[in-house]
């Protein structure tokens, strides 16, 4: 049986998944890589959960590619088969249509930085650190980093950061939005389960919905972008979420999203 490389805990309608490889500083092995594909599709069919929680154990998030693998396994073919492969974990982690919140603890390099920009909101600790690397070794950026940076951050100060293999310390990534909040290292678990649970307890569903079309607004014309919000807009208001939002407001109380979408999943079990 393969070692536990990544572990998960269901915390209420939120699913808490570790990096717990702290030894090989949580590098992206292929096992780890495979076990980080089965929590996204458990994150993804299981409909009582409606958030995810991503972090590392250890010193460090995560260091970015295998380093010994780096230096064996650089064929054309094995090097295509591992890209490749990034479809089966990376872009469902990318595109789940639920809220993730990444903490990050320590270094995030190269790869590992690509994992960390994944997430919906970002917090960081004291001691975090995003740092390119990819330049160093001679290849270039992966794991997400030429799609989701310019995109956070804008092209002109990627590629600076990119091509002097630069490190971007918590307060800058705050200043620059890669991340939503800074604490201190021993308060980031509080802090991102708080995180994670208040994005559970809001209209998942739809938040996942909204993700997903945003993620389209750079290379989709503003004609095709209000298509695309028209068509979101009737699924979003034919939602037991939406219909909680509005019984709430007109019955001033709180929403119970959750309970709200429970209910509907029930039902259509039977329907």
């Amino acid at each position: 049986m393969s070692n536990q490389l990544v572990k998960t805990v269901k915390e209420g309608h939120v699913l808490v998944v570790r990096l717990d490889s702290p030894e090989n500083r949580n590098s992206l092995t292929t096992e780890l890589r495979r076990q980080l594909g089965e929590a996204v599709a458990q994150a993804d069919g299981d409909p009582s959960i409606r958030a995810m929680y991503l972090t590392g154990e250890g010193p460090t998030f995560c260091s970015g590619g295998d380093f010994k693998m780096l230096q064996t396994q650089v064929d054309p073919w094995p090097v295509h088969r591992r890209f490749s492969n990034l479809k089966s974990w990376l872009i469902p982690l990318i595109t789940l249509a639920k809220p993730v919140v990444v903490g990050v603890r320590g270094p995030a390099v190269g790869g590992g930085m690509g994992l960390a920009l994944t997430g919906d909101v970002v917090i960081a600790t004291e001691s975090a650190k995003f740092v390119a690397g990819f330049f160093r070794v001679g290849t270039i950026p992966d794991v997400g980093v030429m799609y989701c940076l310019p995109r956070l951050i804008g092209m002109a100060r990627a590629k600076n950061f990119i091509f002097s293999n630069g490190t971007i310390l918590p307060q800058e990534a705050l200043e620059l939005g890669l991340v939503a909040k800074v604490v201190p290292d021993d308060q980031l678990e509080a802090a991102g389960l708080a995180e994670a649970k208040r994005l559970a307890e809001g209209p998942s569903d739809v938040m996942g919905l909204a993700k997903n079309l945003m993620a389209r607004s750079f290379e989709t014309s503003l004609q095709d972008m209000f298509a695309f919000e028209g068509l979101g807009a009737v699924l979003a208001m034919s939602s037991p979420e939406f219909r909680e939002g509005v019984a709430a407001i007109v019955g001033k109380r709180e929403p119970d999203f959750a309970a709200a979408a429970g209910a509907a999943s029930h039902n259509a079990k039977f329907t």
